[in-house]
């Protein structure tokens, strides 16, 4: 017949004052209790099912000696600790809680602060990670760890964290059927969001805020990205999202503000764009090529420099029923929807992703004589690239 679980309490007076002690005395499914404090102690490793609770955020400080929790066993939470000073090395990841070929976890109400890798979940499935505050203070990439980061995992749903100054908020490699929903990553100094080799996964009602070069998506099939907000992504390198050889992907409802390059896109197929709002941006899309079946309809494309840039004379996608605030058609049906085709790639975007140089001639008067001459005569620019039927009105959805 199983023990009844017992709660262990830990505190400078218990009869147990450390987590590790706490730890190694628990049986399996255990709850102990940590009390305000400031705990010493790092390479507390979780070997069997144990539910972990601070109290008022007692401190657990590494140090900077290396890893803080690993968790090894299944059916583990840990809620409401604040965990400080994660050593930092150049052959191993520390990081401030690790989970590691796990099942049934709940990473929870943490606050990490100077960390090396905050949240670490490797070949593990069916957690999640939630309401937890990653603040790192990353100077340089070489030398720093990213927020939340998943490796051969799956089925992890990480929601409603925020993550700043790491190398990347939230990063994914081999990680199939996730859902990463309701998180902040900002300030971080590569991507909000990265991830890899990693498909079925929902991203929905995210923030990507002042990030080095925004978020980056590669390599990965039937991936939803919904709601989501980039924004403020500045920089020669820099976009909102960076997508290269992604396939049958749906990209809706998304606000993409103030960024050099709303999408960066390449080598990506069978793409639906909808519904998504394009504004201030410097490029709203560029196109890189390789590009084939993407349909883009019902966006608005609001006040950016160039709505589209194209480097190439085909065109495979489908550009339909957008709001372009460029457009300067008339609508004499009273529909709805402008008469005359809108032509979203301008000449002076052709040449400007030829000879950058160029671009400081953006609001002359020779430009727009030029782009008029090339939207009356295509040479440069894709022929069939048409949007039939501009709306007269922003689209609401």
């Amino acid at each position: 017949m199983q023990n009844q679980a017992q709660t262990i309490q830990v505190c400078e007076s218990c009869s147990v004052s450390s987590l590790k002690d706490a730890v190694n005395q628990a049986k399996a499914f255990d709850t102990i209790i940590v009390q305000k404090g400031t705990y010493k102690e790092y390479n507390i490793l979780i070997n069997k099912p144990l539910t972990i609770i601070g109290k008022d955020y007692p401190v657990i400080d590494g140090e900077l000696k290396g890893e803080i929790i690993t968790i090894i066993s299944d059916d583990v939470t840990v809620d409401g600790l604040f965990i400080i000073n994660v050593g930092t090395s150049y052959t191993e990841d520390y990081a401030a809680i690790r989970v590691r070929k796990s099942k049934n976890f709940v990473i929870k109400n943490l606050v990490l602060e100077k960390l090396f890798f905050g949240i670490y979940i490797e070949k593990s499935h069916h957690g999640k990670v939630f309401h937890n505050k990653v603040i790192g203070d990353a100077i340089e990439e070489y030398n720093s760890g990213n927020g939340i980061q998943l490796w051969y995992s799956h089925h992890i749903e990480i929601e409603n964290n925020y993550v700043e100054h790491v190398r990347d908020g939230i990063y994914l490699e081999f990680s199939d059927d996730c859902l990463i929903r309701n998180n902040v990553s900002a300030l971080n100094l590569r991507y909000g969001l990265h991830f890899m080799f990693s498909n079925d996964d929902i991203y929905q009602d995210n923030t990507f805020e002042n990030n080095g070069a925004g978020v980056a998506v590669m390599f990965s099939k039937n991936i939803k990205m919904l709601n989501n907000t980039f924004k403020e992504n500045w920089g020669t390198a820099s976009y909102g999202m960076l997508l290269k050889e992604i396939n049958d992907a749906e990209i809706i409802g998304n606000t993409f503000e103030e960024n050099t390059i709303g999408i960066n896109v390449e080598g990506s197929n069978r793409i639906i764009y909808k519904h998504n709002n394009f504004k201030h941006n410097g490029w709203a899309i560029k196109v890189r090529g390789a590009c084939y079946a993407n349909q883009f309809t019902e966006n608005n494309f609001l006040y950016n420099s160039f709505d589209l840039a194209y480097n190439s004379k085909i065109n495979d996608n489908v550009f339909d029923g957008n709001y372009w605030s460029n457009y300067t058609g008339y609508d004499l049906d009273k529909d709805g929807v402008g008469d005359v085709p809108y032509r979203p790639v301008k000449l002076f975007s052709y040449i400007v992703n030829r000879t950058p140089e160029t671009i400081i001639l953006l609001r002359s008067m020779f430009i727009d004589i030029i782009d008029f001459s090339e939207k009356v005569s295509p040479v440069f620019t894709p022929d069939n690239l048409l949007d039939n039927n501009p709306l007269i009105k922003k689209v609401t959805w």
